[in-house]
C-alpha cells in the first residue's frame, strides 16, 4: 500500500469518528428511571416496558420487584437512608402515611395538563383514596375490591334462584343452607384474623370510623355497632365458622367440595378457580355485589397507586411512565398478563373484560366503594379492630363492649396525630 492511499483511508476513517462524537453530542442523554413494583406486578410490568423504550429512547426503565411482605419495610428504610427511586407502586392504604412523610410529589398540576390521564375516567374511589387534604399525590394503577363468590348450584338446591341482596336476605340464605344440608355445610367462609369482611360491612353503614378529623375513634356509632353486631351474628347463628385463614389451608378445594356456599373475596379468586376447578364445574360458581343494610351495599377501595417520589431527578421521565402505564389499552394489557382490574372505566369496555360474566359483579361493585379513612395510622387501627372483633366472635366481649375498645386503643394510636394536628393550628392561629 503507497503512503498516498493509507493517507486516504485515515482521513476517511477520522471523519467517521468525528461524525460519530458530534452525533453522539447532540442525542439527549439516556437516563436511567428507577421503578420499584411490588409482589408479581413486577414480573407482569417487564413485558410492557419494551414499547415503552422503544417510544422513548433516551429513558431506560430498572425494575426492581419487592416482595408483599417487604414491601411497608423496604420503602419505610429506603425514605430514612434517602434511597427511594424515583417511581413506586404503592398501596393505596400507604398514601396517606407517605404524604406525611413528604416524601411523595403532589400531581395535581401536572393532571390537569395531561392528555393522557383523566379523572373521570377513573374509578371515583380509587382516585379519592390518592387525595389527601385536597391534594392528588397518585395515580390508581389498578383497583381491588371484596364481593362475594358463591356456589350457584348448591345455593339453588337450598331454594334460591339468586345470590342475596341485602343482610335479611343473605342471613336467610345462610340459615337455609345450614338447615337443608343438615348442618354438614357452612353458609360463607369468612376468616377471623382477615378484617377485609368487617371493614366493608362498617363502611356500609357510612358511619365514619374515626371523628373529628381522624383525631378519635368512631367505633361506639350506631352505624358501625349495627355492622359489627350482624358480622358476630354470623358465628354466633352456626352460620359462619369461627376460623383463621391459617386454619383453612386450600378455601379453593374447600369452596369446589361445598364445604360453604359464600366466600368474599378479590379479583385475583377467579383466575384461581378458574384454573383449580375442572372446566365442567365452572358454571357451578359465580360472583355477586355485597349485599348491604337495605340492598346491594358498597365494599372497600382497595388496590395500588403510581407516585413520583419527591426527590426524584427524573420527574419528567416518570411522568411519561405513569402515562405510558395509564393508558386504557396498556391497562387492558396489563390484566390479561396478570389478572389486575383495570384502574380505568374506558378500559372496561375492552371484550376481553366486558364479555367476561365472572367480572360483570366487579364491574357493579367497583361503582360502589367507599375508601377507608386516610390517615398514616389505619393499618394499626384496622389490625386493631379485628383483633377486637376476634375477641367478641369468641365471646369474649359484648357489642357495646368491644367498640368501646376500638375506641380506646384507636385514640392511643391516635395520640401522636393529635398532638401533630393540635400544634399545627396553634402555630396557625399565632401567624
Amino acid at each position: 500500500m503507497n503512503h498516498a492511499a493509507h493517507g486516504w483511508r485515515a482521513g476517511i476513517v477520522l471523519a467517521v469518528v468525528l461524525l460519530m462524537a458530534g452525533c453522539g453530542a447532540s442525542n439527549p442523554r439516556v437516563i436511567t428511571l428507577q421503578f420499584w413494583t411490588v409482589g408479581q406486578e413486577g414480573d407482569a410490568v417487564t413485558h410492557l416496558l419494551p414499547a415503552f423504550e422503544k417510544a422513548h429512547p433516551d429513558i431506560h426503565v430498572s425494575v426492581q420487584q419487592i416482595p408483599l411482605t417487604a414491601a411497608h419495610e423496604k420503602l419505610l428504610t429506603a425514605f430514612a437512608g434517602g434511597s427511594l427511586p424515583d417511581v413506586t407502586q404503592i398501596g393505596n392504604t400507604w398514601i396517606a402515611e407517605f404524604t406525611a412523610l413528604h416524601a411523595l410529589e403532589p400531581l395535581q398540576s401536572y393532571v390537569a395538563h395531561s392528555q393522557v390521564i383523566r379523572e373521570q375516567d377513573y374509578f371515583a374511589s380509587a382516585w379519592a383514596t390518592n387525595v389527601i387534604d385536597g391534594t392528588l399525590y397518585g395515580i390508581p394503577w389498578y383497583v381491588d375490591t371484596r364481593l362475594l363468590f358463591y356456589r350457584a348450584d348448591l345455593l339453588r338446591d337450598a331454594g334460591f334462584d339468586a345470590p342475596p341482596r341485602d343482610w335479611a336476605e343473605w342471613q336467610r340464605q345462610m340459615d337455609a343452607i345450614r338447615k337443608c344440608s343438615h348442618g354438614t355445610r357452612w353458609g360463607a367462609l369468612l376468616p377471623t384474623n382477615e378484617y377485609d369482611q368487617l371493614l366493608a360491612l362498617a363502611l356500609q353503614e357510612h358511619a365514619p370510623l374515626l371523628r373529628d378529623g381522624g383525631r378519635y375513634g368512631n367505633f361506639e356509632s350506631a352505624g358501625f355497632k349495627r355492622a359489627l353486631a350482624f358480622y358476630v351474628g354470623l358465628f354466633k347463628r352456626d352460620d359462619v365458622p369461627p376460623v383463621s385463614d391459617v386454619q383453612v389451608s386450600n378455601p379453593w378445594q374447600a369452596f369446589g367440595r361445598g364445604e360453604f356456599v359464600f366466600y368474599l373475596s378479590g379479583p385475583w379468586n377467579i383466575g384461581e378457580f378458574r384454573k383449580r376447578l375442572p372446566a365442567s364445574r365452572q358454571s357451578e360458581w359465580s360472583t355477586a355485589q355485597l349485599p348491604g343494610p337495605g340492598g346491594p351495599g358498597d365494599s372497600v377501595a382497595y388496590g395500588s397507586s403510581l407516585v413520583i417520589l419527591r426527590g426524584s431527578k427524573h420527574k419528567d421521565a416518570a411522568r411519561k411512565l405513569i402515562e405510558y402505564l395509564s393508558r386504557p389499552d396498556v391497562q387492558v394489557r396489563f390484566y390479561e398478563l396478570l389478572g389486575d382490574l383495570p384502574a380505568r372505566r374506558s378500559a372496561w369496555g375492552s371484550p376481553v373484560l366486558e364479555h367476561d360474566p365472572k367480572l360483570r359483579a366487579f364491574s357493579a361493585q367497583l361503582e360502589h366503594m367507599r375508601p377507608a379513612p386516610q390517615v398514616p395510622e389505619w393499618e394499626q387501627i384496622v389490625n386493631m379492630m379485628q383483633d377486637v372483633a376476634a375477641r367478641a366472635i369468641a365471646g369474649q366481649l359484648t357489642i357495646d363492649e368491644a367498640a368501646a375498645q376500638m375506641d380506646a386503643q384507636a385514640d392511643t394510636i391516635l395520640a401522636k396525630r393529635r398532638w401533630v394536628l393540635d400544634r399545627q393550628l396553634q402555630s396557625g392561629s399565632r401567624q
